[in-house]
């Protein structure tokens, strides 16, 4: 069904030929946001993060569990509804980068889309974001999706430190999630914050606490055996292998002898300060600076992991 969906938009948006360029963009985002709204208003559970903050992660653990638990197949990741649909223990868990909602309902200024959900933040330093998408436009991002976001084409052009910096790619732009987010959070029925260096230290804590969140007691023998099926080499090796036990294309490499070009790629905390000089690190953390301490990535935090 997704896939028939995505196929039915791609149809539309193609027969708008004679829209400019930016109005066909601003239909395709239209029709993004009001399925990302009628998913989000039917999901039990709503997982909101920005790119590259390890969502493809927690969705491997959390499929896993559910397979396990209820004897589901392994031949498909968790969706928003599929494995409701199979058993409806499960609940609906809508993924989200909060990124085409607002083009559907206006609310811009507000997560009042978000207010009566259910919602788990999951964060990273922007950081280490920034040089992960960084890598991830370079390598891995299709022509079409880089016009849809109004990413820069030609990559080898643009150095690491000036992307990082670029308001709408960069590290400005994971602050402003996260400081929107921030004053929001406690205004959603219930949410829970967790942050990807708690899950590179603790995976099965994290993963125990959003289980727990969704009224789930998954016991510490289950706990382990999904951390270890799902660890981060076990992922890097999923995605080297191209297996279809994956059930998705989001672990699809397209170029294996570049290392840079797999989703799993470093997974490092604090792997940023490998690209930046120190004067760059100096003008990257007068941005870290306004970010609320709820999150703990002060300039001068250092994350354990």
């Amino acid at each position: 069904m997704p896939k028939i969906r995505k196929k039915n938009r791609e149809i539309i948006v193609s027969l708008l030929f004679f829209l400019s360029r930016k109005q066909k963009l601003a239909v395709d985002h239209w029709l993004r946001g009001r399925k990302e709204y009628r998913e989000v208003k039917a999901a039990d559970y709503v997982i909101v993060s920005p790119p590259k903050c390890g969502r493809t992660w927690m969705r491997m653990m959390l499929s896993r569990f559910f397979q396990m638990r209820y004897g589901l197949s392994e031949d498909e990741l968790l969706g928003y509804d599929n494995y409701h649909k199979l058993n409806s223990a499960v609940p609906r868990i809508r993924f989200t980068h909060d990124r085409y909602i607002k083009d559907y309902t206006g609310n811009r200024d507000s997560k009042r889309d978000f207010y009566r959900k259910n919602v788990i933040l999951l964060v990273r330093d922007p950081r280490d974001v920034a040089v992960s998408n960084y890598f991830q436009w370079i390598n891995t991002v299709n022509p079409y999706k880089k016009k849809l976001l109004n990413l820069p084409e030609r990559p080898a052009e643009l150095p690491i430190f000036e992307y990082a910096m670029m308001p709408r790619f960069g590290i400005p732009r994971t602050v402003n999630f996260l400081n929107a987010w921030a004053p929001e959070l406690e205004k959603t029925r219930s949410n829970l914050l967790i942050r990807y260096e708690d899950m590179r230290t603790e995976p099965a804590r994290v993963l125990g606490d959003v289980l727990s969140f969704m009224h789930i007691q998954a016991s510490a023998n289950e706990l382990d055996q999904v951390v270890n099926q799902t660890s981060f080499e076990n992922m890097k090796k999923l995605e080297q292998n191209q297996t279809i036990e994956s059930g998705s294309r989001r672990l699809m490499i397209k170029d294996q002898n570049n290392p840079d070009a797999f989703k799993v790629r470093r997974g490092k905390v604090g792997g940023y300060r490998d690209y930046f000089s120190d004067q760059e690190l100096e003008d990257i953390d007068r941005l870290i600076a306004t970010l609320p301490p709820v999150y703990g990535y002060s300039p001068h935090a250092e994350h354990a992991g």
